[in-house]
């Protein structure tokens, strides 16, 4: 089957189930494979130019007008719809489906969840963006016990850095994309709370990944002194870096 898949999540689970998509973005980080575009500004024409017999895009992850411009040229597409952990399952479902993989969802990890901890996770800086509600990352943080800052304004909402420390969180969580945040940046952030790193694509990318996403980024939550007392960030000690801090990555739309 000649798919092509616009959802750097997509791909990753596609070439997890043995289905190797004919063109992806570049920011699936899949070099062997043909690129079109990224997930903000795919090659349209060139998508149909290949022919694909399905092109897999998120409602969340690409723009709607590039979906409308492939189903006018006459392409199929496939739009999933993951705003929140609960939501995985069903839309796996729903690929494997499409693409002919006989798939049954895993079951339930071992509970990881941490002592209740308030966190805010930096997506983007000038302006200042973070992660928000309703959003995958934030139901999967909110599954570890974290609860993820400020609410209800939105899945990603632009913030000043002072009013952030009015919501007194206890860490600032740091994911290595979309943005590539750098120390100086950190050192920004700490006005508001510790800084860590943390992988963004175990936290932002769903799919196969997702049962070990849960497993590792518990893990570096409980290694912070924070996250076993649900501490006050003016009493929190100081916060171990992620082990792969040096990890840098691209941003993955423009």
């Amino acid at each position: 089957m000649r798919v092509v898949s616009l959802v750097p999540s997509v791909t990753e689970t596609l070439r997890a189930w043995g289905v190797d998509p004919i063109a992806c973005t570049r920011f699936c980080e899949q070099p062997d494979l043909p690129t079109v575009g990224g997930t903000k500004n795919p090659d349209v024409p060139g998508i149909v130019d290949l022919v694909p017999d399905l092109v897999v895009v998120d409602e969340e992850e690409n723009r709607r007008e590039d979906h409308d411009a492939l189903v006018t040229a006459g392409v199929p597409v496939l739009a999933l719809a993951v705003r929140a952990l609960a939501d995985v399952d069903r839309e796996l479902g729903r690929l494997a489906e499409a693409v002919g993989v006989e798939w049954t969802p895993p079951p339930p990890p071992p509970s990881a969840t941490v002592s209740a901890l308030r966190a805010v996770v930096p997506i983007w800086r000038r302006p200042w963006m973070v992660l928000g509600h309703p959003t995958y990352g934030a139901s999967l943080l909110a599954a570890l016990g974290v609860e993820v800052l400020p609410v209800d304004v939105g899945p990603y909402p632009e913030v000043e850095l002072g009013d952030l420390v009015g919501l007194r969180p206890h860490v600032v969580l740091v994911p290595s994309e979309p943005y590539a945040f750098k120390d100086e940046h950190l050192l920004e952030l700490a006005s508001v709370a510790p800084p860590v790193r943390v992988d963004g694509q175990d936290l932002f990318w769903w799919g196969t990944r997702t049962p070990g996403a849960i497993a590792r980024l518990a893990a570096v939550l409980q290694r912070m002194p924070s996250a076993s007392r649900g501490v006050d960030r003016r009493d929190a000690e100081p916060i171990d870096r992620h082990p792969e801090a040096g990890a840098q990555r691209r941003p993955k739309g423009e």
